[in-house]
């Protein structure tokens, strides 16, 4: 008398479930994709509103610490380029050769083209501020620290790490 074997397991069952979720949530961020300014408004709206909950709650700084630094690191990925001009020069000066623009037809022109593309930066900084958001609810990450401390440190960090671009 065996018992007939199940169609899925639930394990099965479960990862078609998340699929289904994931694909879904795809579908979702594909189709936001051509509206920048109402994408851009709504992490707007979300980083307002964890600036809000940290000034209300007068805690969870180094909640809003990491945002800001994270946030700056996805920046600076955002303006750099992926292919930098001036460490392609480095590398012909060592080679012998001198980099120069392109002068014919057949030489290639590349334009500039961003380490970190717009969408993924949207995407990544709304994430982190929905994260950051979700734990200030959670006294675990209410670490005590002296905010302005923070503050000056995190201006520290910006311009040490703007420096070294070229746009800036």
């Amino acid at each position: 008398m065996d018992a007939p074997e199940p169609e899925q397991t639930p394990f099965e069952a479960l990862s078609a479930q998340t699929s289904r979720y994931t694909r879904q949530f795809q579908g979702y961020l594909d189709i936001s994709t051509p509206y920048v300014t109402y994408r851009w408004a709504g992490t707007g709206a979300l980083f307002f509103f964890f600036g809000l909950r940290i000034l209300v709650a007068q805690g969870w700084y180094i909640v809003a610490y990491s945002l800001g630094i994270y946030i700056l690191n996805l920046f600076l990925a955002f303006l750099s380029p992926k292919f930098d001009p001036q460490m392609e020069a480095d590398e012909s000066m060592d080679d012998g050769t001198v980099g120069k623009l392109p002068t014919k037809q057949d030489e290639e022109f590349r334009p500039f083209v961003r380490r970190l593309p717009e969408f993924k930066f949207w995407y990544s900084a709304t994430r982190a501020i929905g994260i950051g958001f979700i734990c200030s609810w959670f006294s675990v990450f209410d670490i005590p620290v002296f905010w302005p401390v923070l503050v000056v440190y995190w201006f520290i960090l910006f311009t040490l790490t703007s420096t070294w671009l070229p746009c800036l």
